[in-house]
């Protein structure tokens, strides 16, 4: 809240404690506490001194506000401080306001082995298995560094193909040394110091960070500032986004893993308020003037990880950060009358004392109706309020302000039973006593500076994320011995040794690659303050002064003005360009394509994000991708194909650079003719785009065709459209494979289509899991028989209803403008809505097994719906099941207590498209990111008639082909034809038509 505090709140002994302090700068608000670590088992819990006050423009007159307030409320010495913990939101702050003043530009040198033109790829890189794809080369990287200097560069990323588990070779720190010697003074960061396994995630987190860093320094020594005039000879922490500590000097060379410090701070606050209390895991709800954060502590204490991947000011990464759901409700949330009664999510923010009818505003807010309804608070004056609502509207905006907290709390939870609440935050007053999903709710003393008292109690910690061979030791065996690695890690970032222990372990085999494992364990402990370490950033002469350092808000608001006048695609006008029956893709195609491969994919074909960036890229250095409508071929055309074939792990980190060419350069060795058009095996996923990404490189300079081989995606090379009609068999004899570094297989002839898919497979764990084919070309004719057509149309068609739907803010009906744009409501239909609440995956023959049980729930984006009771239109009843084999097979409507799979119960089967899409955005998500918790939506579409017209199709493509015998396919609705871009949009006159050659 708004209001300066501050209190002494225990008569301990100050002259010979060191003390803790804990200040964290918020965008409201800079909290303060001062701990004395030898009382904590009083009942004070040894806070000494706590203070809140609005948040300074610049944020060191704040810290020296708060510390110089609670020396003087507790009659403190600064002498016996023994140190000083800040959180703060300044540096994210930078970066999504994208303010130029505050960021640096960056070069980025990737270790790879895949040279496709662009100057900052280089020479190294490892596989999965640790074994090199080639070296660094010292020349090559001198080379890149002169390039940086010349152009005025001083920061500069190295990202290496599996550096996180490059612990031999050191390719990354060999590397930065070197850029170093050429560039004297220049920042390098290595990536695998930012995050963990994700080649284009890791590589942005990097950048982002790298770019901050100049900033950070300033930032870190305006912290450091009031800390040394006051007199204090302590070391200055800050805290970092799983509620542990960085030293000053680290977190200056780190500063990304400080961007969500401070729910982090709120959380470690709260397990340290609820110590004797915490005895499962708890939900905490930390309430503040404009916005709620909801996390779940973990009984480590620790708050619970995101998972996979995050967005930050429109950039994906994946850099660890707590799992936090924000809502727009806090103390200062406007409050509005009439016929509808509404809370937020708009707010008063840090001018509550001014605004807020009960002190003398005119803004009916959250805080005065709490002050009405609680006569106990004394807060403001009353009678302001009694006039202007009734005790009807009270009930309401109680109820209203409960649903909110009540949804959060469910959406977060991670499994269906009641979890215990902690409310913290100085808006916490507003939460009532009880809530539905919490077994109890908790308001513990000092709420209102938990994110202080968090940051003052930090400890320090480590993490090792790595990929280990179970051969010849096994999970258990690795655990042990990665833990006492980890171990000694926290040691060296400055815990003590009898304090650290592990706090974290988890493991899971990698799917298509034998005997592999990866391990992700961390560990965490008290800082042994007897070290002596150079804990703060030293003073630079050079640099620029305090008053530069923190922008003035006329600089950020012009940079903001600058991007938010940026031209927007229209999409009420938007034209595809089309000429001659030829679809010339753009950037904004690419995106929308992308964002409908993913969905099509049917829960598996990989995510298409890293080809869709590769594909941009491609666009932006000026290659032309044409796209073709399958009616347009002749029939004595070549229209050869292929696509990416892998683990998705290896798939993360590695990826695609001329495999696919290289693949059919080979094939073409062995081909008696040389392909004219180019098509993707499947539409489903990553391999979407692969046409158009081989089509449109200089040594192939073809259109792709509007179509694919599956409609979707399927897990084997058997399961096409070409084999369904079996007009010739073999279809995919000769093939060939390569692993984009030298290694090619080539199988001229096989005995069967099943065979092809076996080969292909063995040979996959041998080269490196992550591999392109090349198929054996067909006619036109031939594809025209047999492919599903337009469907890069209908990709295109599907992402532009997303995109659309979520910027006319209609994510709630998501799924119906998806089925719109695949034919309408006879073409598909809504099967399930609801909230994922178990995910079970095993690894059979290579292949993700799996199922993913979902329980009906409201899972409208706007919170103002009732909360899940089964009774709203967004609600669905009871419970589903999808089983899943790298795609989704069924969905099946589970019956209480019993486990047999019925006929009836069918609500959807393959060969019917069944994608599961998240509810907040109406992005696809794919089987390997289930989860639970994730409120999702379960469409189902009508397969292409060329699956399901003959018993064939059904025989490959539908329930026996998954090993389902006993379950029938029953058709959902009736397919209908995507509708053909290249026919709709074509500016060409019909009597200047031509065909493409």
């Amino acid at each position: 809240m708004a209001t300066l505090q501050r209190t002494q709140v225990a008569d301990n002994d100050a002259s010979t404690a060191g003390f803790r302090i804990g200040v964290d700068v918020g965008g409201t608000n800079t909290d303060g506490v001062i701990i004395d670590p030898s009382q904590l088992q009083s009942d004070n819990r040894g806070i000494v001194a706590w203070h809140k006050a609005p948040t300074t423009q610049e944020p060191s007159h704040g810290i020296d506000e708060a510390i110089r307030a609670m020396f003087q409320s507790a009659n403190i010495q600064p002498s016996s401080v023994a140190s000083v913990t800040i959180g703060t939101t300044h540096f994210v702050n930078a970066v999504i306001e994208r303010d130029a003043s505050r960021l640096s530009q960056v070069a980025v040198l990737r270790l790879c082995d895949l040279i496709i033109g662009h100057y900052a790829l280089v020479k190294g890189g490892l596989e999965i298995d640790g074994s090199l794809i080639s070296d660094i080369s010292e020349t090559e990287i001198e080379e890149q560094g002169r390039i940086i200097k010349e152009k005025g560069i001083n920061a500069v990323v190295v990202n290496g193909v599996f550096s996180p588990i490059d612990t031999v070779e050191k390719q990354e720190e060999r590397a930065a040394e070197i850029i170093r010697r050429i560039v004297p003074g220049c920042d390098v960061v290595c990536s695998k110091e930012i995050a963990n396994l994700g080649f284009l995630e890791r590589e942005n987190a990097a950048i982002l960070n790298a770019s901050i860093l100049r900033f950070a320094r300033h930032t870190i020594r305006a912290f450091q500032k009031p800390v040394k005039e006051l007199g204090m000879i302590c070391p200055v922490f800050i805290t970092q986004n799983d509620g542990t500590v960085l030293s000053g000097q680290e977190a200056a060379r780190l500063p990304i893993r400080t961007f969500s410090s401070g729910p982090a701070n709120s959380m470690r606050g709260a397990a340290f308020l609820a110590q004797g209390q915490l005895e499962e895991a708890a939900m905490v709800v930390d309430i503040g003037g404009t916005t709620t954060d909801a996390g779940l502590l973990q009984t480590n204490g620790f708050p619970r990880q995101q998972a996979a991947y995050s967005e930050l000011a429109g950039i994906r990464m994946n850099f660890a950060c707590p799992d936090i759901k924000s809502i727009g409700l806090g103390g200062g949330s406007i409050v509005r009358q009439g016929s509808a009664v509404s809370v937020g999510p708009d707010s008063v923010g840090y001018n509550l004392k001014r605004d807020s009818i009960v002190f003398g505003g005119s803004t009916l807010t959250t805080t005065d109706c709490t002050v009405m309804s609680n006569e106990k608070l004394e807060l403001g004056d009353r009678n302001l309020v009694a006039s202007v609502v009734s005790s009807t509207e009270l009930e309401i905006i109680q109820s209203n302000i409960k649903d909110k907290l009540e949804r959060v709390i469910d959406k977060m939870k991670t499994s269906p039973e009641d979890v215990p609440v902690f409310l913290v935050g100085g808006g916490a007053i507003i939460a009532p006593d009880s809530l539905v999903g919490a077994s109890k709710v908790i308001k513990p003393r000092w709420a209102g500076v938990a994110n202080a008292i968090g940051a003052a109690m930090a400890r320090v910690s480590a993490v090792i994320d790595v990929v280990k061979s179970t051969e010849t030791k096994s999970a258990t065996q690795w655990l042990k011995e990665i833990g006492e690695d980890v171990i000694r890690k926290t040691v060296a970032a400055g815990a003590s040794t009898e304090s650290a222990t592990v706090v974290e372990q988890e493991s899971f085999p990698l799917p298509y690659i034998d005997h592999k494992a990866r391990f992700i364990v961390r560990a965490a402990g008290d800082f042994d303050f007897s070290k002596a370490a150079t804990l703060s950033v030293e003073e630079d002469p050079e640099d620029e002064t305090d008053s530069d350092v923190f922008s003035d808000r006329q600089r950020s608001a012009h940079v903001r003005e600058k991007r938010e006048s940026t031209t927007e695609i229209i999409l009420s006008t938007y034209r595809p360009k089309v000429r001659d029956r030829i679809w010339y893709i753009s950037e904004t195609d690419v995106d929308w394509i992308s964002i409908g491969c993913y969905i099509l994919g049917t829960g598996g074909g990989g995510s298409p994000y890293s080809s869709m960036i590769r594909l941009r890229e491609d666009l932006r250095r000026g290659a032309v991708v044409k796209v073709i409508s399958p009616k347009d071929l002749k029939d004595d055309d070549s229209v050869g194909g292929g696509g990416g074939v892998g683990s998705p792990t290896v798939g993360i980190e590695k990826l695609a650079g001329n495999e696919l060419l290289e693949a059919q350069e080979e094939l073409a060795k062995v081909c008696s003719k040389r392909i004219t058009h180019v098509v993707s095996v499947e539409i489903g996923g990553s391999n979407g785009l692969q046409s158009m990404i081989l089509g449109s490189t200089t040594n192939m300079n073809l259109p792709a065709i509007d179509g694919d081989w599956m409609g979707r995606a399927y897990p084997t090379q058997w399961q096409t459209t070409p084999v369904v009609f079996n007009e010739r068999s073999p279809i995919w004899s000769p093939t060939a494979m390569s692993d984009g570094n030298g290694n090619v297989v080539v199988m001229s002839r096989t005995t069967s289509d099943f065979m092809v898919e076996k080969v292909l497979r063995a040979a996959l764990s041998q080269m490196g899991s992550h591999t392109a084919t090349a198929d054996a070309p067909v006619t036109g004719a031939e594809t025209k028989r047999w492919v599903v057509e337009n469907t890069i149309s209908q990709a295109w068609r599907i992402g532009r209803g997303v995109v659309r739907a979520r910027r006319e803010n209609r994510v709630d009906s998501v799924a119906e403008a998806i089925i719109d744009e695949c034919g309408g409501p006879s073409a598909g239909r809504v099967l399930f809505k609801g909230k994922i609440v178990g995910v079970e995956r095993m690894l059979r023959g290579g292949y993700a097994y799996g199922e993913c049980i979902i329980e009906g729930a409201d899972v409208r984006v706007d919170e103002s719906h009732a909360r899940s009771s089964g009774a709203g239109p967004g609600t669905f009843r009871g419970r589903i099941k999808i089983p899943f084999k790298n795609e989704n097979i069924a969905v099946l409507r589970l019956r209480e207590g019993d486990t047999e799979e019925r006929q009836e119960d069918v609500l959807g089967i393959v060969p019917d498209l069944i994608t599961v899409i998240d509810a907040q955005n109406g992005e696809a998500i794919g089987t390997p990111e289930y989860r639970y918790g994730l409120l999702v939506i379960v469409l189902g579409l009508a397969a292409n008639d060329k699956w399901t017209k003959n018993e064939r199709g059904i025989e490959l493509g539908g329930p026996p082909g998954f090993g389902f015998h006993h379950l029938k396919y029953q058709p959902l609705g009736t397919f209908t034809e995507p509708m053909s871009v290249v026919d709709e949009f074509d500016e060409t006159p019909a009597k200047d038509f031509h065909r493409v050659q």
